[in-house]
């Protein structure tokens, strides 16, 4: 029999306490888990989606709604349980988020390791037209066409108080 990852779905309710120990678990801490809670408060979540592993969650990542530009997506957090970690679990998620993001004609923001996203899809060349709170060296996107869009980020208010 074979023993390995899920498909990605929809986080179920319920299923909260569950991601934040993922979370708490993953980052070392609270602050994830912290903005994840200020997200779901103050209705900037767009979605959570969880891959599970052996009947468990093992990866989680968050999409929030970007306040500029409108109709874009912030992910963050992104987080695989740390004894699945390195086993491809975290570039499947986002292989398929990139993917989504291009069919669907959705722009998705990640700030973080480049080397990992843009394995997974995103591009930190197309984010350079952007200007950004965060250091755009670490900024890449997803999504549709292979433009270089010229935007102002502009994040949920929960990105600034949290951690």
């Amino acid at each position: 029999m074979l023993i390995g990852p899920d498909f990605s779905r929809e986080l179920r309710r319920g299923e909260e306490d569950e991601v934040e120990a993922l979370l708490r678990s993953a980052f070392d801490g609270a602050a994830e888990a912290e903005l994840v809670r200020a997200l779901r408060k103050t209705g900037a979540m767009a979605g959570e989606s969880v891959a599970t592993w052996d009947g468990r969650i093992a990866g989680y990542y968050a999409l929030s709604h970007m306040v500029a530009p409108k109709g874009w997506l912030c992910l963050a957090p992104v987080a695989v349980s740390p004894d699945r970690q390195g086993r491809g679990l975290g570039r499947r998620m986002m292989g398929m988020l990139s993917e989504w993001a291009r069919l669907s004609q959705t722009y998705v923001v990640v700030l973080g390791q480049v080397a990992f996203y843009e394995r997974a899809g995103f591009s930190q060349a197309r984010a350079q037209g952007l200007t950004s709170p965060y250091p755009l060296a670490h900024t890449m996107i997803a999504g549709p066409g292979t433009d270089v869009p010229v935007s102002a980020l502009q994040y949920p208010k929960a990105f600034a108080t949290s951690g």
